[in-house]
């Protein structure tokens, strides 16, 4: 791309366009204090906006999925008060992201409501007669030019909506391909001078589904979520420009772009992830208004104190055995009683916790409640799903699903050669014959053959598998309540070699 344009004068044929974007926001609206210096949260972000679009008439805003999760804000009014911020941001189009279906299906058609920006997704539908729940795509007209959005989500929605009978999805980057095919050609005859694909697929697919696009259907940019990856320049594959902008509100990402109407394609461009902070972004009063009212009816819920830590306890990748992560895994170990618990790494949200845990701290850290359920695994079926579970991809960054070890448990993987070293539980190689009874998380127990490459056939043949408790939030409250100063080191779990 050329740089020459973007300097000049725009023209009739060579307009000027700002494209912002945001992903992955998870409810984090409170500005944090980093270095003495301010940095994140909606006020600055809304004020952010307002400066952009006051400055120039050519503004953008999108979304690309999970507004929802990750707060107390968001989960104790269950999104209710997260629509209402983000209809104060006033983005100009949103897709679902997976978090957006945590709170159901019927209660996200209700939130659309409430939405005064439009929903765009083409893959979720009725299954009965294969009605959309959401229009599939937005033209947004502005300055004479015609921009077409496409909305696209993981196939992790399915895994979450699993109990939602009616509802089905196309979840394949095949499949997605094909649907993109069709919207691009059926608006072929309205002059689409620039299109935009939303998505929530990860890094990763969003690279995969760029190979696999033809380039007379027009696709400019995607614009991704899902996989909360920073970037300083985008990834091109196939032409099409790839973006994200990692989790969260402590930056968003910014194309300015020069787009030749005539020929509908980008004539040049430049993208920068911007800082949002005191420097860059004035204070929105109306905003902090807002965030003040809800946080107040926070505040007075969430302040007790419901755990004490040696120290602070860290989980800075999901990929790895933390100290926190582990911490999760015993207090479900212990409670239940079982030999191993597999604690979802995503599970624990919050990248360190302690030593004074409130349960404000606890609920973003932990916001999934739910059942878990108790399997009988062979010792095979067990170095079986490890296998699955550290294959290539969980080191490459992707949105796999990776999971914390309880304590007792001593793993080595070696990745060259793609095997176990070794796989011992208290001191002795487990027998491939050996029963373990293991407890899983009732999303991941809903998923065992994508999470774990299990069958449910196998996994019963060995017993009934049964529900071990109906609230993990309340197990885990009652065992830091009756388990104070809780550290341990990580050592010896997981050990991964190349």
């Amino acid at each position: 791309m050329e740089y020459r344009r973007l300097n000049e004068k725009p023209t009739e044929r060579f307009k000027k366009v700002t494209l912002l974007h945001s992903n992955d926001m998870h409810g984090d609206f409170l500005e944090d204090k980093v270095n003495e210096k301010l940095t994140g949260g909606v006020s600055m972000l809304s004020g952010y906006l307002t400066k952009c679009r006051n400055e120039d008439p050519n503004v953008i805003y999108a979304i690309a999925g999970d507004m929802f999760r990750g707060s107390v804000i968001d989960s104790e009014f269950l999104g209710l008060s997260t629509i209402q911020i983000v209809n104060l941001l006033a983005p100009d189009v949103v897709t679902l992201g997976n978090h957006e279906t945590d709170y159901g299906v019927a209660h996200l058609l209700f939130l659309e409501k409430m939405a005064t920006f439009p929903i765009i997704n083409a893959n979720l539908y009725i299954k009965q007669n294969e009605t959309r729940l959401f229009q599939p795509c937005y033209i947004m007209e502005i300055d004479g030019m015609k921009i077409l959005f496409i909305g696209i989500i993981t196939e992790e929605v399915i895994s979450q909506t699993k109990g939602e009978n009616v509802i089905g999805s196309f979840i394949g980057i095949q499949e997605a391909a094909q649907e993109i095919e069709k919207i691009c050609n059926g608006y072929n005859g309205l002059d689409i001078d620039l299109t935009v694909l939303l998505t929530h697929i990860g890094f990763e697919e969003d690279k995969k589904l760029a190979q696999l696009i033809d380039p007379s259907w027009g696709i400019d940019i995607i614009i991704g979520g899902h996989s909360h990856t920073f970037l300083t320049e985008p990834a091109i594959v196939n032409g099409i420009m790839i973006v994200q902008a990692g989790t969260g509100t402590d930056q968003i990402g910014r194309f300015d772009l020069i787009v030749d109407t005539v020929n509908d394609r980008i004539d040049s461009y430049m993208w920068t992830a911007v800082p949002i902070n005191e420097e860059n972004c004035p204070r929105d009063a109306r905003m902090e208004e807002l965030i003040g009212s809800i946080k107040a009816k926070t505040d007075l819920k969430y302040a007790k104190v419901v755990a004490n830590f040696d120290y602070e306890l860290d989980h800075h990748s999901r990929w790895i055995q933390t100290e926190l992560g582990g911490v999760f895994a015993d207090a479900m170990r212990d409670s239940l009683g079982v030999d191993l618990f597999f604690m979802g790494s995503g599970s624990v949200r919050k990248s360190h916790m302690g030593p004074i845990v409130t349960l404000q701290d606890f609920t973003e850290c932990y916001p999934y409640d739910g059942k878990s359920y108790g399997v009988k695994l062979t010792g095979a079926q067990l170095k079986k799903a490890l296998l699955f579970i550290y294959r290539d991809e969980a080191w490459l960054g992707d949105h796999t699903e990776f999971y914390q070890l309880s304590k007792d448990w001593h793993v080595v993987y070696s990745k060259s050669r793609h095997e176990l070293l070794k796989c011992e539980y208290q001191g002795e190689e487990i027998a491939d014959d050996a029963i373990f009874t293991v407890g899983i998380q009732e999303f991941h127990y809903n998923n065992l053959p994508e999470f774990f490459n299990l069958s449910y056939e196998e996994v019963k043949a060995n017993g009934a598998p049964i529900v071990l408790t109906t609230s993990d939030v309340q197990t885990l409250l009652e065992y830091f309540k009756e388990n104070k100063h809780l550290g341990f080191g990580v050592e010896g779990r997981l050990e991964v070699e190349d």
